[in-house]
C-alpha cells in the first residue's frame, strides 16, 4: 500500500500493481468487502503513469464502501481480479476498450463497447472528439461502410462574452430592437409609456369645441337637410310653452 486517504467518510487506498490481488483478498475475506461494484479508469496525460484503475468495493455487513486505486500506463499490465470476482471480466474489458489498459490473467481481454476494427481508445484525453472514421449505409455497396470523418460544417468560433455585458458587434436579430414593440409583448414599461406597433397616432385636441350648424353636418346627408324644420328667424314670435293645470286633490269623505 502506497497511500490511504479518509475524506468525508470515504476511504481511498492506493496500492502497487503487484500487491493488488493480495490487498483485494484481504479486503474481501478479512474486512468483509464482499462485492466488487465497479472498475473505472481515469486518464492524466501529464503523468508518467497516466492511468488510474479504480476499484469500488461494497461491504453488505458494514454498509460501507471503499475505493482502491492502481497506477499504470499503456504498457504495464495490471493483475486481473477475475479469480476473486468473476464479474471483473467484463469490467476489465470496458477499461481496456475505453483506455487501453492491459490486464494480465484475463482470459478474454477484447473490446466490449466499440465496434470491430475500432482504432484508438475513446476515453483517453488525446483522442479526438470527432474520432477517425464514420460509418454510413452505402446504396452502391448495399452495406454499411467506414469512411474518414468529413465535417459538413466548420467549427464555430466563440468569444465567450457574457450575454449581459453584450458584444461589440451586431448579432442576427438585433435589428428587431429598433422596431416598435409588438402588441401583447411583455415590457417593463408602464401602460402610458408603451408604444405598440399597431398604435394609431391621434390628432392633438382642438382648443375650440366642435359645433354643428346644420343637420347636414351630422352625417345624415342632404335628405336630412330637406326634412329638417326651418329655424325661427329674427322677428318671429315664439309661442310660450303651455302651462300645466294643477290637479284637483279630492278630499276624503267625512272631512268638511
Amino acid at each position: 500500500m502506497t497511500d490511504a486517504v479518509d475524506l468525508v467518510g470515504e476511504v481511498t487506498l492506493t496500492v502497487a500493481r503487484d500487491e493488488l490481488v493480495a490487498v483485494m483478498t484481504t479486503l474481501r475475506d478479512e474486512l468483509h468487502y464482499q462485492q466488487l461494484m465497479e472498475i473505472a479508469g481515469v486518464d492524466y496525460p501529464e503523468r508518467e503513469l497516466r492511468f488510474e484503475v479504480v476499484y469500488h468495493l461494497l461491504s453488505l455487513t458494514k454498509n460501507h464502501r471503499i475505493r482502491v486505486k492502481v497506477l499504470t500506463d499503456d504498457t504495464l499490465a495490471v493483475p486481473s481480479v477475475t479469480g476473486l470476482w468473476p464479474v471483473a471480466g467484463w469490467l476489465e474489458r470496458e477499461v481496456f476498450d475505453m483506455y487501453g489498459v492491459l490486464f494480465s490473467g484475463n482470459s478474454d481481454l477484447r473490446r466490449i463497447l466499440t465496434d470491430y476494427g475500432f482504432r484508438g481508445h475513446p476515453q483517453r484525453k488525446d483522442f479526438p472528439l470527432t474520432g477517425y472514421v464514420e460509418l454510413r449505409y452505402s446504396e452502391e455497396a448495399k452495406r454499411v461502410v467506414y469512411e474518414p470523418v468529413k465535417l459538413a460544417q466548420d467549427f464555430r468560433t466563440f468569444d465567450f462574452l457574457s450575454p449581459w455585458e453584450g458584444a461589440e458587434y451586431a448579432l442576427p436579430g438585433d435589428e428587431k430592437a429598433a422596431v416598435p414593440e409588438a402588441k401583447g409583448a411583455p415590457t417593463p414599461l408602464k401602460a402610458d409609456e408603451i408604444k405598440k406597433a399597431d398604435a394609431v397616432v391621434a390628432a392633438p385636441p382642438s382648443s375650440t369645441p366642435k359645433t354643428t350648424d346644420t343637420p347636414a353636418q351630422t352625417g345624415a346627408g342632404t335628405s336630412a337637410e330637406k326634412a329638417a324644420k326651418p329655424r325661427a328667424t329674427k322677428g318671429t314670435a315664439v309661442p310660450p310653452p303651455e302651462t300645466a293645470k294643477p290637479k284637483r286633490v279630492r278630499k276624503p269623505k267625512g272631512e268638511a
